[in-house]
């Protein structure tokens, strides 16, 4: 069964009906603990001579379902759920780096990533530096002694750049640092990053995985790739003072990342998901193949009628014959180019906030990937803690407006932008 495509994936991999009571829906196991058959169980289980479950904000088996399927449908050899996108993203960076370790990322990233990076990190003595993504060698120039990872968005929100991931993992391979994906906006049913040489993918399952909106969780994919014993990583060789002296790296070997994060990670810093949004991204996860061609569908006609639209100053979309990025979108997301839009309108900054304020069926608020429309304006909202130039290398100018497209009739989608810009 190694050979499921993702499809079949997205619906079975993870769940042994035959462990579960022979459920055919994945159970949700709302429980915070586990009872051990003997303390020399437990003993074996803490010192992972056994697997098993111990302690729900380690491990639980609804968990342990979406962290098994999510691995299938990215290609990886494991995977670690969160209780956000957020707290995957900095559980997964603060288990791997330590004070005086630096990174080289995009600067094309969500706002929150960027403050992550750019504010709140450098207090713990890791520090960023932020490089236009659009030409890898970017990347190789701003490596340092203490580099030890690379960071991107595979789509970049909301600048939405496909970046040439085969060439920026060819740089992250040469520095010998793990090449870390966000691969949110695309989603595995799109583009599988691992396969292209990324190490570690990260997805903020609140969005297109999910797809409802009512859910929030994050995800690490390991994919197994990584050599942790090259020298720059020393407590992945070093006994562990925090693990009983454990060796990560010879216990474990190219699982020992996907195991730092359980044991130390969600011990330490505690992001776990609840069973039960891990049962509701199952849900969404199951779908996700059939949604994400409605939604790349609907974004892609709703993109070149706006560029058929007299007040509309430009569009951006990937999947545009008249993108930048369409080249790359050709060669990385042939499938499709996911459900984000972003356009100005010629009445600039003042007419985007009104349109943003007078959409019936786009709803105003701060979330993508949902089935149900949604619209923002990032330059008031989303990334309004970024001065001017950092706006600008984000990709976020003052008239732009965001749309995360659902997967509603297309029709319906355009006569409600074509009633709100009538307000301009």
């Amino acid at each position: 069964m190694s050979d499921l495509k993702l499809a079949t994936n997205a619906l079975h991999a993870g769940h042994d009906v035959t462990a579960n009571g022979g459920t055919r829906a994945v159970p949700i196991y709302q429980t915070s603990s586990y009872v051990f058959n003997n303390s020399d169980h437990a003993a074996n289980l803490f010192s992972l001579k056994e697997l098993g479950f111990i302690y729900t904000r380690l491990n639980n088996p609804t968990n342990q379902i979406l962290q098994d399927r999510l691995a299938a449908v990215e290609g990886g050899i494991g995977a670690v759920v969160f209780a956000s996108g957020t707290a995957a993203i900095s559980t997964g960076l603060l288990t791997l780096l330590k004070a005086g370790d630096h990174i080289v990322a995009s600067s094309s990233l969500y706002g929150g990533t960027y403050n992550l990076l750019n504010v709140t990190l450098p207090r713990l003595g890791i520090t960023t530096t932020f490089v236009d993504a659009s030409n890898p060698d970017n990347f190789k120039d701003a490596v340092q002694d203490n580099t030890r990872a690379f960071f991107v968005e595979s789509l970049g929100n909301p600048k939405l750049d496909v970046l040439d991931l085969e060439a920026i993992a060819a740089h992250s391979k040469a520095a010998e640092v793990p090449f870390i994906v966000d691969n949110t906006v695309a989603t595995p049913a799109l583009l599988n990053p691992i396969k292209h040489g990324a190490n570690i993918v990260i997805h903020s399952l609140t969005k297109y995985i999910g797809g409802q909106g009512t859910s929030l969780g994050g995800a690490i994919i390991d994919a197994g790739t990584f050599n942790w014993a090259n020298g720059k990583f020393p407590e992945f060789t070093e006994p562990s003072a925090g693990y009983h002296g454990l060796v990560y790296h010879d216990a474990l070997g190219a699982a020992s990342y996907t195991f730092k994060l359980i044991l130390e990670g969600l011990r330490d810093f505690g992001g776990a998901m609840s069973p039960t949004n891990a049962f509701n991204i199952i849900q969404g996860l199951e779908t996700l193949p059939v949604r994400i061609k409605q939604h790349s569908a609907n974004a892609l006609e709703l993109a070149k009628w706006l560029e058929a639209q007299d007040e509309i100053a430009w569009v951006n979309y990937p999947g545009l014959e008249s993108s930048k990025y369409k080249a790359l979108a050709d060669k990385y997301l042939p499938k499709g180019q996911s459900g984000i839009v972003t356009f100005g309108h010629k009445g600039g900054y003042d007419a985007a906030k009104k349109i943003a304020d007078n959409t019936k069926l786009f709803s105003l608020l701060a979330n993508i990937g949902d089935t149900k429309s949604l619209i923002i304006h990032p330059g008031s909202t989303t990334h309004q803690q970024l001065d001017e130039a950092q706006q600008a290398s984000a990709g976020v100018s003052g008239d732009l407006i965001r749309l995360s497209v659902g997967i509603e009739d297309i029709e319906d989608l355009k006569a409600d932008l074509l009633e709100a810009f009538k307000t301009i």
